[in-house]
């Protein structure tokens, strides 16, 4: 680890960001530029102390999870990213195997969508963030751990997952997801979605059969889609994906028909708490 090089690297990184580039308001009394130490630590999920003390040169060798936290807080680009693993004294991560980056772009996307429901997919179905509506509409998907980060999985295994569709649209997103989780196993069979698939082949006659099938094109993108909320009811929304090819994630908006009851439930999500009506026994891709 070098402490010195650590240090002036978050220093530059955190004077280049403005606020309006992590969705922050500049405010009155601000009156030099870039990002203050308290708010690098706020959207890193860490105290004020625990990063101050890294660009001081003071502290404990932060971990893997605390570096992969500052990259996306401070928008770093891959390659900026990789340096900063170097110079908190880890390995850079394999790119091929570890998705859970997020672009600087995608995440000032993110930022300016605050008051829509959105999420960042990966090409696993993992959810790597969400807004507040969407955890609203949703609940918190970032929660979840082991094989339960995945979509699929959980679709095949935990029939909490199945109560934000209405019944009789099951089978479809049942067929959907395998399809997504299918792209993914034929661009690397032996990766994590060849570990995602045969785990659901283990425990799911369900996800067999309809991997059986060999669907390879189950149109689903723009499809008008109904959602069950506990509070709302249904909803009836379109969900756009906008796809960052370098990362292989998705940006998944939801929007709904202007003027239509469901446009009005869905801005009623934004004064809304998230959900936590998940199963806990698995907490901490489509949608």
């Amino acid at each position: 680890m070098d402490r010195e090089l650590l240090a002036d690297f978050l220093r530059a990184r955190r004077t280049a960001l403005q606020p309006e580039d992590v969705g922050l308001p500049r405010g009155a009394r601000r009156r030099t530029g870039g990002l203050r130490r308290e708010e690098v630590a706020a959207l890193a999920g860490m105290s004020a102390d625990y990063y101050s003390r890294m660009e001081q040169q003071r502290g404990p060798v932060p971990s893997e999870q605390m570096l992969a936290a500052l990259a996306r807080a401070l928008r770093l680009t891959m390659s900026e990213r990789d340096h900063l693993f170097g110079l908190g004294g880890h390995p850079a991560p394999r790119r091929v195997l570890r998705d859970d980056h997020i672009s600087p772009t995608m995440m000032r996307i993110m930022d300016r969508l605050s008051d829509t429901p959105a999420l960042v997919m990966s090409r696993f179905g993992e959810t790597l963030l969400q807004t507040r509506p969407a955890v609203a509409l949703l609940g918190d998907y970032t929660r979840f751990s082991g094989m339960s980060r995945y979509l699929v999985y959980r679709w095949f295994t935990d029939p909490a997952a199945r109560e934000l569709y209405a019944p009789e649209d099951h089978a479809l997103r049942g067929r959907v997801f395998t399809v997504d989780i299918r792209a993914a196993y034929t661009a690397d069979p032996h990766g994590r979605a060849g570990e995602i698939v045969a785990a659901l082949l283990d425990v799911s006659p369900e996800f067999a059969e309809v991997w059986s099938r060999h669907e390879i094109d189950v149109t689903h993108h723009h499809d008008l889609k109904r959602y069950r909320h506990p509070e709302l009811g249904e909803l009836e929304l379109y969900c756009q994906p906008l796809l960052d090819a370098d990362q292989a994630q998705e940006l998944l908006v939801f929007t709904a028909t202007p003027g239509s009851p469901s446009e009005a439930k869905l801005k009623l999500l934004t004064t809304m708490e998230g959900r936590d009506d998940q199963s806990p026994a698995t907490s901490p891709e489509h949608v």
